[in-house]
């Protein structure tokens, strides 16, 4: 097939803050150079942000250093956090407040600002554009391309218009090449372009496995009388017990506030249901008396990468960069990764620039190495390098007591290296040893049904197109998976994409595409591996446009 090509001197996959702190810092050193550079970021949501989903508490580091006049220019950052709270939560009515002086300094968060991450990125975008970046939303990166030297050299866009069967539709516009110079994979947790340039030039050799957490936001108005802007709830244990993660709720402004639960993804019961847990997380008293009389407006759920330092892969490579999120550049111990994300981009554009008016291309940058070893996001990284083994590892207790050692006391620091070398695919026992998990009902008021927070996600698939949930081996879900773990992607999974129904009275596993809200959560748990994430059509998937 012929396709039509455009030439750039950089094509950012991904319009989030690693790829938009990119483009923008990439034109003004552009700019500062005199040099002339022709720069575009593609982006798979139906528009800028539409993808984002993030608490979001933001530390303005990053930045602080691409604009410092933010704040003349109008960025979406209204509410500064003014009071904070910790709790360890022991039961469904139980817990204990943890002191200011108990609370791991990591998790403090004063200077830093409420918002909401797609707003964010919207108004990164206009900053882009108004430099001279063309942004493209509702076109997915399908694939890398690669040049005769074998590095990469742009991107592939998915085709429009493509039936469930293959066939082109009335209206089919195949996909374009975007070529480039450079190219900057910014695509977020598990980036499905990222996950196969990993594999292919083994930039995760030497490195601990990567580990992943899902995240859940649900986005309430307050009642008048409840809402408290700058307020910010951290906290752990109940429901999760041993298993990692922990929950939030943010006081935004106008009457908004956010409340989530992080579940780690090495959690070992099969019957676990990590969406479940959050509704029921809502009628703990410490979270319930805020969200009284108060109304559900958004849902979303997405993967996190948090393996830290320790599962770091090389983000350099021949003819691109990994970062942010693809990469795993946020810091678990704070619980923050949009400031890393933006450095991780302006590290980027501080080794780019000087290499394109050399007049290289395709060629490893190595200077983005050095620049990553020189920065406070390296610096940060390996502070807070033993929080996340520290957990895995000891648990919420005993791990968090030694974080609290080492970031109170030692600075991050410890006389012993900490690692967990065991993937998160890898870690579910069998369904038959593992004890039942028991759900209440949700009640519509604090707790609510799967389907309906699909439909809180704006998700939305043209149902006749391919599915973009590969499976290796169609028969194993049902083979293998169903009698050794009862088939965990009925439940890891948060929007009800896979399903094992009954036919002729036979199990068959079924898959509702059309649900998915693009999490990645089954390109991560499954225990075989067996199902791959890829883009559908551009501009398909959730529309999470307020949160």
């Amino acid at each position: 097939m012929v396709r039509e090509s455009m030439e750039f001197d950089v094509v950012i996959v991904g319009a989030g803050p690693a790829g938009l702190a990119a483009a923008c810092g990439l034109m003004q050193r552009a700019q500062q150079a005199s040099l002339e550079l022709s720069v575009c970021v593609v982006e798979k949501g139906a528009e800028v942000g539409a993808h984002l989903l993030s608490g979001a508490l933001l530390d303005t580091q990053a930045l602080n250093e691409l604009f410092p006049d933010w704040r003349t220019r109008n960025a979406p950052l209204t509410t500064p956090v003014a009071e904070e709270h910790f709790y360890l939560l022991s039961s469904a009515q139980g817990g204990i407040e943890l002191p200011a002086w108990l609370t791991p300094p990591s998790l403090h968060n004063q200077g830093c600002y409420i918002v909401s991450l797609g707003r964010l990125c919207r108004w990164l975008a206009q900053q882009a554009e108004q430099l001279g970046v063309a942004v493209f939303p509702g076109f997915a990166a399908a694939e890398a391309l690669f040049n005769d030297q074998g590095a990469v050299c742009g991107v592939l866009t998915g085709d429009m218009g493509v039936a469930a069967d293959g066939s082109p539709k009335p209206g089919h516009v195949p996909g374009m090449e975007l070529r480039a110079k450079y190219t900057l994979l910014a695509e977020g947790s598990r980036g499905h372009i990222g996950k196969s340039l990993i594999d292919r030039f083994a930039l995760d050799r030497g490195r601990d496995p990567q580990h992943y957490a899902i995240g859940f936001k649900e986005l309430w108005r307050l009642a008048p009388e409840r809402h408290r802007p700058g307020l910010v709830v951290h906290g752990g244990g109940w429901p999760l017990g041993r298993n990692g993660g922990g929950f939030f709720l943010y006081h935004g402004d106008d009457g908004l506030a956010s409340v989530g639960l992080v579940v780690d993804l090495n959690y070992e019961n099969p019957h676990l249901d990590p969406f479940r847990e959050c509704q029921r997380l809502k009628h703990h008293p410490v979270l319930a008396r805020h969200l009284w009389d108060g109304e559900r407006l958004a849902w979303g759920a997405r993967a996190l990468t948090k393996g830290g330092l320790n599962s770091l892969p090389q983000m350099s490579l021949p003819g691109a960069l990994l970062l942010g999120c693809d990469a795993g550049t946020l810091n678990g111990a704070r619980i923050k990764g949009i400031h890393t994300a933006m450095k991780s981009g302006l590290l980027a554009a501080e080794a780019l620039v000087p290499a394109l008016a050399a007049g290289r291309r395709g060629d490893r940058l190595t200077e983005f190495d050095a620049c990553m070893n020189d920065s406070w996001l390296q610096h940060e990284l390996r502070q807070a390098r033993h929080f996340v083994p520290a957990l895995h590892k000891l648990g919420p207790w005993a791990g968090g007591a030694l974080n609290w050692l080492s970031q109170r006391l030692l600075g991050g620091r410890l006389p012993f290296a900490l690692h967990d070398r065991i993937p998160d695919h890898a870690t579910l026992k069998p369904a038959a040893t593992s004890p039942a998990m028991a759900y209440p009902h949700p009640d519509g008021v604090l707790a609510f049904d799967r389907m309906s927070s699909v439909h809180l996600a704006n998700t939305g698939h043209d149902e006749d197109q391919p599915c973009h949930l590969h499976l290796t081996d169609g028969l194993l879900p049902v083979r293998d998976n169903l009698p050794r773990f009862n088939e965990p992607a009925q439940r890891y999974c948060p929007a009800g994409v896979y399903e094992v129904v009954e036919q002729a009275g036979q199990p068959v596993f079924r898959i509702n595409a059309a649900n998915c809200v693009h999490c990645k959560t089954c390109d991560i748990k499954d225990p075989a591996q067996n199902i791959t994430w890829v883009p559908p059509e551009g501009g398909s998937g959730p529309n999470y446009s307020g949160m």
